[in-house]
């Protein structure tokens, strides 16, 4: 998750794009197409569950970092673009532009998705949930909207506190999507029964589009509490955890100087 600043800008729209296509994709495919299989016979579900939803998502992190990371910095999520360049390690530049080829590439991802699962007789995208995010009766396991909100905001900074340490430059190198893709698994096995677990808008937008009136008139808190989580992170995390080496090598500048005059 590097400033990727040697890679053109349509390079790293580009892996923007695809990497938040492919974690929508992924992750969600695994929940609408994976989660539940019936075996009417056995009657028993040959399905995934959460455990396969949440590998799912945190598989797709993991790949696509590793993948196209080097290119564009690896966000694939508005919430980490916004806490990112709050920690000073995303140009505010970027920001705007990586926002919307996320949500582009989230949407396209949601309407392949409802390409493919349309072609099974019955299916509804708003029956279904679509693996939409929501609360109240909306909510896997019927969670309320301010048990959805604290635990969205914790665990979206909780994701921006891995990315920021993991890709510190003090941090060893080339582990930085490792412990991105297994964080985001421990989240989702956290939150899933609560919230269906979105920590970025661009994921809950990518499917809620598709989904109906009521998903579409829950997605706000998952635009508004991730923002708010990674915000808390990336204006926190220099002030939790400075860097002595550049506060220290500072001291010293200004003693040789003094030193000298």
């Amino acid at each position: 998750m590097s400033s990727a600043s040697a890679h053109s800008t349509a390079a790293r729209w580009s892996a923007e794009f695809l990497g938040t296509f492919v974690l929508v994709f992924g992750g969600c495919g695994t929940a609408v197409f994976a989660a539940q299989v019936l075996d009417a016979e056995a009657g028993v579900n040959r399905g995934v569950g959460f455990l396969g939803v949440a590998l799912a998502f945190g598989l797709t992190v993991l790949v696509m970092a590793y993948a196209v990371g080097h290119v564009s910095g690896g966000h694939f999520n508005p919430a980490v673009t916004l806490g990112t360049a709050l920690a000073g390690r995303t140009k505010w530049s970027d920001v705007g532009p990586y926002l919307v080829v996320q949500i582009l590439g989230a949407t396209v991802a949601g309407a392949v998705l409802l390409a493919v699962a349309s072609g099974k007789e019955g299916f509804s995208a708003a029956e279904s949930g679509f693996a939409t995010n929501g609360y109240g009766e909306r909510s896997p396991d019927g969670y309320s909207l301010l048990s959805v909100l604290i635990i969205e905001v914790v665990l979206t900074a909780v994701f921006l506190y891995v990315i920021l340490g993991a890709t510190d430059r003090r941090a060893p190198a080339g582990f930085g999507p490792l412990a991105i893709g297994l964080s985001l698994t421990l989240i989702h096995l956290i939150s899933i029964p609560v919230s269906n677990t979105s920590v970025n808008p661009a994921r809950s937008l990518g499917v809620a589009w598709f989904a109906g009136g009521e998903a579409l008139g829950q997605v706000w808190l998952f635009l508004v509490a991730p923002l708010v989580g990674a915000a808390i992170a990336g204006l926190t995390y220099q002030l939790l955890f400075p860097d002595r080496t550049t506060v220290n090598a500072d001291i010293a500048g200004h003693e040789a100087h003094d030193a000298t005059a």
